[in-house]
């Protein structure tokens, strides 16, 4: 045996445990057996070995799981605050097959007169959202989550599922009341839109797509939208923008500022639209919420105009098309285009061609600034009105009469 090329069996033994102990133990097993190589007498294969180094495989550190919120945001404390008020609506209504299908010819061809099949009830189901504003159950929502529903049930964040008694529904503003027997509920708190600006943080909380408790984020996108602008003139409301993501169920439920105090009621998205939401200002919504509560309606003072933003184009389209009868001498101001028979508005004397330049001595320059000074009168109480009728200024006085049932669509 020559001296330094043989490795004592002792040694072999104990490397091919290292490998069996270690899978293979890499630069570690390889370093151990050449520490016991070189600690080895070099002339004899009998000499004791040091006893064997067990080398374990090193671990991460275990990370605590931690119990509290980690770097909570405004976001989520608003959530936090205001999401156990937040609950879902579930709406269904039974609807009646029309008969008139059944006087189609074809059905009679195959089954004559005495057996013609009798048409089935079919049940719609609709998905939206709302918020408690009372300890006692009152629930306020959108107008068309609820409108023609049989049952209506209020899931709370907590898994209960209670019934919903509608109270009312203004189609209006499309804003509506709901009453939950219940007590000791988590409420919402009110805030203001009053002084939104564009950029200010918005959050919306809601069931949009059947998808429980969702919460986005973004920005008051614009305020003071028309219903014209928003796609629904029939509306009477000055619109909320923004661009934190508003989808279908997410109606009737609240809109957020930072403080997650509620600024709006989530309600209108146009089909044609990506990132734009619309929400009623949490003032209309209120005003609206508390008289259906108290008395099952809202009333809405109604003059019976039409009214269009006069503009320079504007008028010079009118005063030149012969068929209008006009000649408007002002380029700008609140044109009435149309006046309805047996309205205050007729029996006041207002004409199509009158500018309206101000509401009860306040002056206004556009149509939604005249239904909003007209929003502020009870339905009864007298209200001041001065235009401008060519180069005359008249003044008239009127009661606003409540808004035609008939004329909401």
């Amino acid at each position: 045996m020559k001296q330094g090329t043989m490795v004592s069996s002792r040694q072999i033994v104990l490397y091919a445990t290292l490998l069996v102990i270690g899978g293979g133990a890499g630069w570690a097993g390889s370093r151990y057996l050449a520490q016991t190589q070189s600690n080895s007498p070099a002339n004899s294969d009998t000499a004791e070995s040091p006893a064997p180094v067990i080398y374990q495989a090193s671990q991460p550190p275990m990370v605590e799981r931690r119990t509290e919120p980690v770097n909570q945001n405004f976001i989520a404390a608003a959530v936090e605050k205001v999401g156990p008020a937040v609950v879902r609506i579930d709406a269904s209504r039974k609807v009646s097959r029309s008969l008139d299908s059944l006087n189609n010819p074809l059905f009679r061809r195959f089954f004559g007169e005495e057996e013609l099949p009798l048409p089935e009830d079919r049940v719609e189901q609709g998905t939206g959202s709302g918020f408690i504003v009372s300890r006692d159950g009152h629930v306020i929502t959108n107008a068309h989550v609820v409108e023609g529903a049989d049952t209506v049930k209020v899931t709370l964040k907590d898994g209960r599922s209670l019934d919903g008694r509608v109270v009312g529904i203004d189609r209006v503003t499309d804003v509506a009341a709901i009453k939950i027997e219940a007590a000791d509920l988590p409420t919402v708190t009110l805030g203001s839109s009053k002084n939104l600006v564009p950029g200010q943080w918005a959050i919306a909380i809601g069931n949009p797509l059947g998808l429980d408790n969702t919460v986005t984020a973004g920005i008051i996108s614009a305020i003071d939208r028309s219903s014209s602008q928003v796609g629904i003139p029939d509306r009477r409301v000055q619109f909320i923008q923004t661009d934190a993501a508003i989808n279908p169920g997410n109606s009737g439920g609240p809109l957020l500022n930072d403080r997650g105090e509620v600024i709006g009621i989530n309600t209108a998205i146009r089909a044609n639209a990506q990132g734009l939401g619309f929400a009623i200002p949490i003032e209309t919504g209120w005003k609206i919420a508390q008289q259906l509560f108290e008395k099952g309606k809202a009333e809405h003072p109604y003059l019976g105009v039409q009214m269009v933003d006069l503009t320079p184009a504007l008028k010079e389209r009118i005063n030149s098309d012969p068929d209008t009868g006009l000649k408007l001498t002002s380029d700008r101001g609140v044109l009435i285009i149309q006046v309805m028979e047996d309205a205050p508005a007729a029996a006041a004397g207002l004409k199509p061609g009158d500018i309206i330049v101000k509401i009860n001595g306040t002056s206004v320059a556009t149509a939604s600034e005249v239904q909003q000074q007209i929003e502020l009168v009870k339905v009864g109480d007298p209200l001041s009105i001065e235009i401008r009728r060519q180069d005359e200024v008249k003044t008239v006085q009127l009661r606003p009469i409540a808004f035609p049932a008939e004329r909401i669509r």
